[in-house]
């Protein structure tokens, strides 16, 4: 089975098979001496470092928009979803920001070591004057900051 790795997976003691792969960004993102030790290793049992397509890169900023999860995703977290979308593999993580946009694309999700996420939706509720709006940002009403909540 194709996995893709997210940061996560490298801060675990978990052992992973398969065809494994992970991108150049989450390679950058270990910074302790452990989690790269991890990352050296897998690499050297067949981790591939790809890449993704920019075509998927803008499909999954697409898809995070619709999910109301834009916000909560770093440019790592897009490539990886690329890359899984672009492979055709599984995603391997413990972010559920990331799991919830992988759902809506319908990208498998083995989480690591955490519960897989619950399917959300996000509203935007103004935190001044209570009103509802579709994305986060600034309440142009009552200037109060608009924030991410449970729908």
């Amino acid at each position: 089975m194709k996995s893709v790795l997210d940061a996560s997976a490298f801060f675990s003691d978990i052992p992973f098979s398969g065809e494994l792969y992970t991108t150049p960004d989450v390679v950058a993102e270990l910074r302790d001496l452990r989690s790269k030790a991890r990352c050296d290793l897998l690499i050297g049992s067949g981790l591939r470092v790809w890449d993704p397509d920019p075509a998927g890169l803008s499909r999954v900023r697409e898809a995070a928009g619709k999910s109301g999860e834009a916000c909560a995703l770093s440019g790592t977290d897009v490539g990886v979803l690329a890359l899984a979308l672009q492979i055709g593999a599984a995603i391997r993580t413990d972010d559920y920001a990331l799991q919830n946009v992988a759902r809506v694309m319908g990208i498998p999700v083995r989480p690591i070591l955490q519960k897989g996420a619950r399917n959300i939706r996000w509203r935007y509720r103004c935190t001044g004057c209570k009103k509802y709006y579709p994305a986060p940002g600034q309440c142009p009403i009552c200037g109060a900051t608009v924030e991410r909540n449970l729908k």
